[in-house]
């Protein structure tokens, strides 16, 4: 069997950039509900909508630290970027922000009102981590088991635009072309990665 006779791994992705305020992290959750039902993976919704949540928390609060600390204001320059992948039998959630601050897991008192967000990811996730996009900035990723393999027939789908309230979705700026050049290097460096390891299945 030769590479041009390997069949192209099944891939589902979509990504939406929003203005870095407090009101975007409601809006990943629609985004989440909007594709999880396109790709009819409405059993993933509850699951990935809290992971989703939480990570975004982190960008926007990051992103909104960050404009503070360099006298930006809050501004809608600054950008965060929220991506759904399904590829082989795994569902990634990826959420990028233009800053390098790591995320910290903390252990909060029973009585605290946050800072719980990662420990939530840690219990619900297979595994999460960091990836440095070649473009700057960071995108905080989670994996979660769909429990079956994906087939090139869910890749299939009528696309549907996602409608949010107006402010929301960040419209053309350096930070929004980051953010989207970021989201697309995550996509095809693992995309590359998956296709290699399914060749060298493909060949044993």
């Amino acid at each position: 069997m030769s590479a041009d006779d390997v069949t192209p791994i099944p891939l589902l992705a979509s990504s939406v950039r929003l203005n870095a305020i407090p009101q975007a992290v409601a809006a990943t959750r629609l985004f989440v509900r909007h594709t999880l039902t396109l790709w009819s993976l409405e059993e993933h919704v509850e699951t990935v909508a809290l992971i989703m949540s939480e990570l975004a928390t982190n960008a926007v609060q990051a992103s909104i630290t960050d404009a503070r600390a360099t006298d930006e204001g809050i501004s809608t320059e600054a950008v965060v970027g929220a991506q759904l992948r399904a590829v082989e039998a795994s569902l990634f959630v990826e959420v990028y922000d233009r800053t390098s601050a790591v995320p910290v897991r903390r252990n909060p008192d029973q009585d605290a009102e946050g800072g719980r967000g990662l420990l939530l990811v840690d219990v619900l996730a297979k595994q999460w981590n960091i990836y440095r996009p070649s473009v700057g900035g960071k995108i905080v990723w989670a994996e979660l088991p769909l429990g079956f393999p994906l087939e090139p027939s869910a890749c299939i789908y009528e696309h549907t635009p996602l409608i949010l309230p107006h402010g929301l979705r960040a419209t053309y700026s350096a930070d929004e072309h980051q953010a989207r050049r970021a989201l697309l290097d995550r996509l095809l460096t693992t995309t590359i990665l998956a296709d290699m390891a399914a060749r060298m299945t493909d060949a044993i």
